[in-house]
């Protein structure tokens, strides 16, 4: 497989010159050129025809934003990954470029100009490592489906899933659905768009993600899902209470849970630990999920580097609850889905263009 090649575009000379040391010395990975600002990347995009571009978004003639409403213009498919900083303003913007297109996104260790990028530089290449492995498949790019009718719908059962997954877990018979939990990852922004734009309308149970994102961003990232979604997004708040016709976003940096009371199920929030690398993290939702839920329970693992959900996502399958894992071909990392059915977890193997359609038949035949 040939490597990767990837285009920098930033206005300051010195991220060009650091973020450019890390693709040069990275397996995998080759520089294909730098632009100083979004006006250059498209003068150049014709001759060095890269494999991803990693984008800032500040910068004079034409910025960021600017650039990916002329991508989007001319229809260039070459992924962008975006360069944010963490700057409330830098929030919104960011959610703007991923309903422009964007990919996905890397947080500045500080600022806009920093000399510190090292400290992210792992996350840098393995993302660019794998949106740039999807483009070279032509899979990167995730389009709304045409709606299809329930009973066509393509899930792979459990049995029909490659490698097999172990028929020998003991499980508990399950009840009605309550609540569907979703944890999420690398790749999960646009995913996640994907399939709330096209969320039952009449959902008739919460819904609780864990997306892994830094803090400063999920508020403007809910608000952002709120906006094509048929149902309300919200960033949680601890305290919120669970009903339906409400999906639920973890806050950067806590872990939720949910708690049943005698009038109402809550949500907290907790600063605990770290789990599994992350916090929020889905195995501490799912564990809780699975505590006060059981087999009255839907749990989604989808696109996502790691093995974060991968454990407790088995707790919620023993209990009798129904479990989904996106597929490796729509997942942009294939790591959190593929632990959960390598280990035997998964009772359901779905494409993201179809995992909609999928959420709304199965809890619309368990209530």
């Amino acid at each position: 497989m040939k490597d990767i090649s990837v285009m920098i575009c930033d206005d300051s000379a010195l991220m060009r010159n650091l973020i450019g040391r890390i693709v040069d010395e990275a397996d995998g990975l080759v520089l294909a050129g730098k632009a100083m600002n979004g006006k250059f990347l498209l003068d150049k995009i014709p001759r060095l025809k890269p494999d991803i571009i990693l984008l800032d978004l500040e910068m004079p003639e034409m910025n960021g934003i600017e650039f990916l409403k002329e991508r989007k213009r001319l229809n260039i498919n070459i992924p962008v990954v975006i360069l944010s900083s963490i700057a409330v303003r830098g929030a919104r913007v960011t959610m703007d470029a991923l309903s422009l297109g964007a990919s996905d996104f890397i947080l500045k260790p500080s600022g806009s100009i920093s000399e510190d990028i090292h400290v992210v530089k792992d996350r840098i290449v393995a993302t660019l490592k794998a949106y740039g492995k999807k483009s070279e498949k032509g899979s990167v790019s995730l389009h709304t489906r045409t709606r299809q009718s329930e009973s066509a719908l393509p899930v792979k059962s459990k049995k029909e899933q490659s490698p097999p997954v172990s028929s020998s877990i003991p499980r508990e018979r399950g009840g009605n659905i309550d609540i569907v939990a979703i944890g999420i990852s690398t790749g999960g922004p646009n995913a996640l768009r994907l399939v709330l734009a096209d969320i039952d309308p009449d959902f008739p149970v919460p819904i609780i993600i864990v997306q892994h994102m830094p803090a400063g961003f999920t508020t403007e990232f809910a608000k952002s899902l709120d906006r094509i979604c048929p149902l309300e997004v919200k960033e949680v708040t601890d305290g919120d209470v669970l009903s339906k016709g409400r999906i639920f976003i973890a806050p950067g940096n806590f872990h939720i849970e949910v708690e049943k009371k005698k009038l109402a199920t809550i949500i907290r929030t907790s600063s605990a630990d770290l789990v599994n690398g992350h916090r929020p993290s889905a195995d501490v939702l799912f564990s809780s999920v699975a505590k006060h839920y059981g087999g009255n329970s839907l749990a989604v693992i989808m696109t996502g580097m790691g093995r974060d959900g991968a454990s407790e996502i088995g707790t919620i399958y023993a209990k009798g609850g129904i479990t989904v894992g996106q597929d490796e071909e729509t997942s942009i990392v294939y790591g959190m889905p593929k632990v959960a059915a390598e280990r035997g977890f998964i009772e359901y193997v779905v494409s993201v263009n179809d995992m909609a359609a999928t959420l709304n038949k199965l809890v619309k035949e368990k209530r």
